[in-house]
């Protein structure tokens, strides 16, 4: 069964777009799907995984039980393997459901013109002008721009978490191969 109505994938190497997606993104995302349906919203954000949590293996549980991808798409999104990973598992899942193609939703952090073109065969949301990851956003009056936007973010992910389909154990999800840690080059005493 479904667990999570949305998958929050971005780039966790980066600075600002965690900072963001933590700070605004996430919290605002989550209440305000939350008002747009008759049950609790669910919202899988890495962030909130545990210390010693083998977090591979985690990612790709939620994935498989998740109805819908939001990547927070910026020009590095584009690069790191977790999150092409996590897009084209989606992807996939798309492709094996009788091609409904609604279930990734992606969102513009920062310059969209260095993204793929498979990418820019999708609509975007453009959020840009909101990607300011610092906590004193929310003070501002473009925060109230920013709520205005996310609750319409909301209402359109409402919509289509209603199309998605019926959850199967065997949607396609794949991880990176992760190797060990590296070998110190010095001996150690």
């Amino acid at each position: 069964m479904y667990e999570y109505d949305v998958f929050i994938s971005y780039r966790r190497e980066d600075h600002t777009v965690p900072a963001w997606v933590r700070t605004h993104f996430h919290p605002r995302l989550l209440e305000l799907l939350d008002n747009q349906l008759d049950r609790e919203a669910r919202v899988f954000c890495d962030a909130e995984l545990g210390v010693g949590t083998r977090w591979p293996d985690e990612l790709k549980k939620a994935l498989l039980h998740t109805r819908i991808l939001v990547p927070v798409c910026s020009p590095k999104y584009f690069r790191d393997e977790w999150c092409l990973t996590e897009w084209h598992s989606m992807a996939q899942r798309e492709a094996h459901s009788g091609g409904v193609r609604t279930l990734i939703y992606p969102v513009i952090f920062c310059d969209s013109k260095s993204f793929p073109p498979w990418a820019h065969e999708r609509r975007m949301r453009d959020l840009r002008q909101w990607a300011k990851p610092y906590e004193h956003f929310q003070m501002s009056l473009d925060y109230l721009d920013f709520h205005s936007e996310l609750t319409n973010v909301a209402e359109e992910l409402a919509d289509l978490l209603d199309q998605a389909p019926a959850w199967r154990p065997d949607w396609p999800v794949a991880t990176p191969v992760v190797g060990p840690p590296p070998m110190a080059r010095l001996p150690r005493f």
